[in-house]
């Protein structure tokens, strides 16, 4: 099955949206200036030292008289658009699909799977934090479109030169420390097969990322999530943001579907987080089964102690999952992966996250850096940076974090510390345990819905510091070994 590109059944649907957004457009980006002027970046901070300090008022008092008057009078414009823009949503499909035509078959297939034989399947997820330039400098990060020009660059950057050749050898001579199979590298993993972003709200920044990763990523699924009042016609939920899931994969996506959380509240419910599940061709078997993966992103809760939120939406991923697989499962198919990735908003050392910690999902899904619940494997980083520390030398630059994740004394100054249970004093880390600080970003996998004839096995865990001074997340790389053995196929 070939999935359509536009998000849309036709092109009149899609010519009043866009007609819809284009009025809206002007009022949404003024607003946006108008929050940009006033909040600032600890490196804007920085660069003005050197500056009079009634420049940087001056600034701001006559920035925001500017841009609040045409935010005012392209209110009416907006509303005129909403009124186009909202109702045609229940028409539209929770995601875009952009396919680069491939120069063969072979460049998006890795062929037969062999009796005996073997491959590896790189994956990485990211958050990004791409929300609208204002709402970015809450979290210390400025310049949307920018970054996501760069990031688009530098992950397209980490490919070049280093795509097929190295596969063999990564399969001989994995690269293991004696403590486990991790590794941290200024760039993202070589050959990288299938990659998850999370926070891509913004759609300008979504499509500059289409853009630059497409020579790359053949298939590219993004602007995923619904919009507008949500269940359509009714007005108990309205989305002002999609879900910022972004997936870009070397492989044809043969099946997608995506489902939003009912249940956020505050200001995570502005954005249409939820699941996006789905089935990837990767080849052929040596019997001339389809070989497919599934690959499923999500984004959870963000709010420190709604712990309940967060286990009912992995309660709801759990019966998606199995929904979804139930549904596109083809007895002609062998599935040699499963996995389930993203930002989690929950990390295994809080004592805020006990009940995340236990819930049953991680008795289906393997996570490779955890020991148990609340308990890390003693090699493991924390992937969410201290934000006021963003732009500070020993963590601005790819070889300068990379230095900083590898030293422990450095990592407590800069990577988040757990969360305490509320109304109990934090005692962290235990005697003898290292210190790891907050993973809030996972790439899980599962043996229990492959085919037979397949195993797997952790071949590398990376932490990527590519995007230093880009992001507030470490992105996180995993490397599946999959294997056929020959004991198990049925003759």
């Amino acid at each position: 099955m070939t999935l359509r590109e536009s998000s849309f059944p036709n092109t009149f649907v899609k010519g009043i949206h866009a007609v819809g957004w284009v009025l809206i457009f002007p009022c949404f980006w003024y607003l946006d200036r108008l929050i940009a002027v006033c909040k600032s970046t600890t490196l804007e901070q920085t660069r003005r030292k050197e500056q009079k300090c009634y420049l940087r008022l001056l600034e701001v008092f006559f920035g925001s008289i500017f841009f609040f008057s045409f935010f005012v009078l392209t209110a009416p414009l907006a509303l005129l658009g909403l009124l186009l823009w909202a109702p045609v949503q229940a028409c539209r499909r929770p995601f875009s699909y952009h396919r680069e035509a491939p120069l063969s078959l072979e460049s998006e297939s890795r062929g037969v799977f062999e009796t005996g034989g073997q491959a590896s399947f790189t994956f990485a997820t990211a958050n990004l934090c791409f929300l609208p330039d204002g709402l970015a400098r809450f979290n210390n990060l400025s310049h949307t479109l920018d970054r996501a020009s760069s990031v688009g660059r530098l992950v397209v950057k980490s490919q070049e030169g280093r795509e097929g050749a190295p596969q063999d050898s990564l399969r001989q001579n994995p690269p293991r420390r004696s403590e486990g199979p991790w590794e941290v590298e200024t760039l993202f993993p070589a050959s990288l097969d299938v990659l998850c972003l999370v926070e891509v709200f913004d759609k300008r920044a979504a499509q500059k990322l289409t853009d630059t990763l497409k020579p790359v990523f053949g298939h590219i699924l993004f602007d995923v999530g619904v919009y507008a009042c949500q269940p359509p016609c009714r007005c108990s939920s309205f989305k002002f943001f999609n879900s910022g899931v972004f997936l870009a994969s070397r492989f044809p996506v043969m099946e997608a579907q995506y489902r939003w959380f009912p249940n956020s509240r505050g200001e995570d419910a502005l954005a249409a987080k939820g699941l996006l599940c789905t089935k990837l061709l990767l080849g052929q078997s040596q019997a001339g089964k389809k070989v497919v993966g599934y690959f499923n992103c999500t984004h959870l809760h963000a709010p420190e102690g709604d712990g309940e939120i967060r286990c009912e939406q992995l309660d709801m991923i759990t019966q998606w999952l199995a929904d979804f697989q139930a549904a596109h499962k083809q007895p002609e198919e062998e599935v040699v992966f499963d996995t389930l990735c993203g930002d989690f908003n929950f990390d295994n050392c809080s004592p805020d996250d006990t009940l995340e910690q236990h819930h049953a999902l991680f008795e289906e899904y393997r996570d490779p850096c955890r020991a148990g619940p609340g308990k890390e494997k003693p090699w493991v980083i924390g992937t969410l940076l201290e934000q006021p520390t963003l732009y500070e030398d020993d963590v601005k630059t790819p070889d300068s974090l990379k230095r900083t994740l590898e030293t422990e004394e450095l990592r407590k100054k800069y990577i988040s510390p757990p969360v305490a249970a509320e109304g109990f004093p934090l005692v962290y880390p235990e005697d003898d345990q290292p210190w790891v600080g907050r993973r809030i970003d996972y790439i899980l996998y599962r043996d229990s819905s492959i085919s037979k004839p397949y195993k797997t096995e952790v071949e590398a865990v990376t932490y990527v510091t590519q995007l230093a001074g880009l992001t507030d997340h470490i992105p996180v790389g995993l490397r599946l070994n999959v294997t056929v053995d020959s004991n198990r196929i049925d003759v």
